[in-house]
């Protein structure tokens, strides 16, 4: 992700959260925070997601992850976190964690599916509805064991 393409974003974030980053939120995070890393996907010409993480020495955190509505149900949001998965990885990251509302079952079920387990609530987390978030972690490989399963 770029500066540019933070209006394609900001569209995604208000058509998939109640309480949607600003744009300066994201501006912050790519030209002022280090352990961010973002990425976006694009399908044509079009930006249909888009997910972001912060690295912390060996963890990784993923701060949001979405796709438009209109692309959703075609595995687009799971390229997306193998594709974080993959990044954190890369940089060295031994585990990574998120939160999601407890009443986001679709998310929890792809979490769950890359090996993502519950480890706790955040309760009040969510600030439009103050609804719980439930705390996940997956354990990940290290970049050997991922070139040795590659060969």
């Amino acid at each position: 992700m770029t500066v540019r393409d933070i209006d394609h974003v900001m569209r995604i974030e208000r058509a998939s959260f109640t309480a949607p980053w600003s744009r300066n939120a994201f501006l912050g995070e790519l030209t002022e925070n280090h352990f961010a890393h973002y990425v976006v996907m694009w399908l044509g010409e079009e930006m249909i997601g888009y997910g972001g993480m912060w690295i912390i020495i060996d963890e990784a955190h993923v701060t949001n992850i979405a796709v438009y509505p209109a692309y959703r149900g075609r595995k687009f949001g799971e390229r997306l976190l193998r594709r974080l998965i993959a990044e954190a990885i890369a940089q060295g990251a031994g585990k990574m964690t998120l939160e999601v509302r407890v009443s986001n079952y679709q998310a929890q079920g792809l979490y769950r599916k890359l090996g993502f387990a519950d480890a706790g609530l955040r309760r009040g987390y969510y600030t439009d509805n103050q609804e719980d978030a439930l705390i996940m972690w997956a354990t990940l490989p290290n970049s050997a064991e991922v070139q040795d399963a590659l060969e």
